[in-house]
């Protein structure tokens, strides 16, 4: 793997300033490299303006998802392949440069890896086709070890054509330290913990069921931790759930994908917890906007027409800006957003790329 300097079109700059400082925050990107893209695009983003300068690029196959390492030094990374050589990628980041250093993969034996979440400790990864979950520790150098174990979700689903065989979707760590994880083809999140000693996931049984057909596939907490959000593919509804002690509560499910084209995709909550954005695509795609009340239930303050096939998207720290990776259109959207309304407006200060499918900025200390 190595580094190029120039990508499609975006001049690249390298900055001397850390990622958090001065309105300024480094962003990595993941894209889908079937049509020639690198994989990997680091950017300085501007908290202020909304503009993005492009910096680095490395070449990985398939980053369809990523997360950052705790302390921003690593990026964890999956290459989303239907076969045995699907792996996660550990890749080192300078938060000065922006810059990307191969470390090492370690194989998922599962396809298709969807979703990564990490705790320090450990890595997780969700496996669509393989139906799993796969766990990898990690080392003091912040390089993956061989994947542990697995676990499985499974099949059943009302829905024949995407239920037919097991399939996980997401996996995240919850604030008490419990592992959730989405069953899309059981129509269950499930509830785990890693036993450190015994290097093994504990099965906690089923923290709550939805609506059969639903397909669950991204689940987000509140920043107070006492809620969670979770967005259904095939229903395109977003469900509302209290937490306590790895158990959900389902408090209310309200339509997102009013065209009901199942293709509900991802969900965050605004960093000051007043707001949730729920992303659909496949027909009428855009992001529906949530209020949340206080009772953590939501109420629907409106939704903006998006680019094609917005499948992943994300807010900046400060509340300001949320950028949608719309895929099918080859461009990251950037809209401003209003923090008393929780509505957003075009800036028009697109970032051109590859299939882009994967947002995420690098974290706050």
């Amino acid at each position: 793997m190595k580094l190029k300097s120039i990508f499609l079109g975006v001049t690249l700059a390298c900055s001397s300033v850390l990622g958090f400082a001065d309105n300024n925050i480094k962003m990595v990107v993941g894209t889908y490299t079937d049509a020639g893209g690198q994989g990997l695009y680091s950017f300085s983003f501007d908290q202020s303006t909304g503009k993005a300068t492009g910096i680095s690029s490395l070449n990985v196959n398939n980053p369809s998802y990523l997360t950052f390492s705790k302390d921003g030094r690593h990026i964890y990374a999956v290459s989303e392949k239907n076969n045995a050589t699907a792996v996660l990628n550990c890749i080192g980041f300078d938060p000065i440069k922006g810059t990307f250093a191969f470390k090492n993969s370690q194989l998922t034996n599962g396809g298709d890896p969807c979703y990564v979440d990490t705790n320090g400790k450990i890595a997780l990864t969700a496996n669509y086709s393989g139906g799993t979950i796969s766990v990898f520790p990690i080392l003091k150098n912040g390089t993956l070890d061989k994947s542990l174990l697995q676990i499985g979700s499974k099949k059943g689903g009302p829905n024949r054509t995407r239920q037919n065989t097991p399939h996980a979707h997401c996996v995240i760590f919850a604030p008490d330290g419990n592992i959730l994880t989405t069953d899309f083809s059981g129509d269950r999140i499930l509830c785990f913990s890693y036993n450190k000693r015994d290097k093994k996931l504990e099965d906690h049984g089923i923290a709550a069921h939805v609506k059969a057909g639903s397909g669950p596939r991204h689940l987000v907490f509140s920043p107070n931790g006492k809620y969670a959000y979770l967005m259904s593919e095939l229903s395109g509804k977003v469900t509302v759930f209290s937490y306590k002690d790895g158990k959900l509560k389902e408090l209310q499910t309200i339509a997102a994908d009013y065209a009901h084209a199942h293709g509900g995709a991802d969900i965050h909550v605004s960093p000051d917890g007043e707001f949730v954005y729920a992303s659909t695509r496949l027909k009428g795609d855009g992001i529906t906007i949530f209020r949340v009340n206080d009772n953590g239930t939501l109420t629907r303050v409106g939704a903006q027409h998006t680019g094609k096939h917005p499948r992943n998207f994300a807010i900046t720290p400060n509340g300001k800006y949320l950028l949608v990776a719309c895929r099918d259109d080859n461009e990251i959207q950037v809209y401003s957003r209003d923090k008393s309304t929780g509505l957003l407006q075009n800036t028009n200060q697109d970032i051109i790329l590859s299939h882009p499918v994967c947002v995420k900025f690098y974290p706050e200390k």
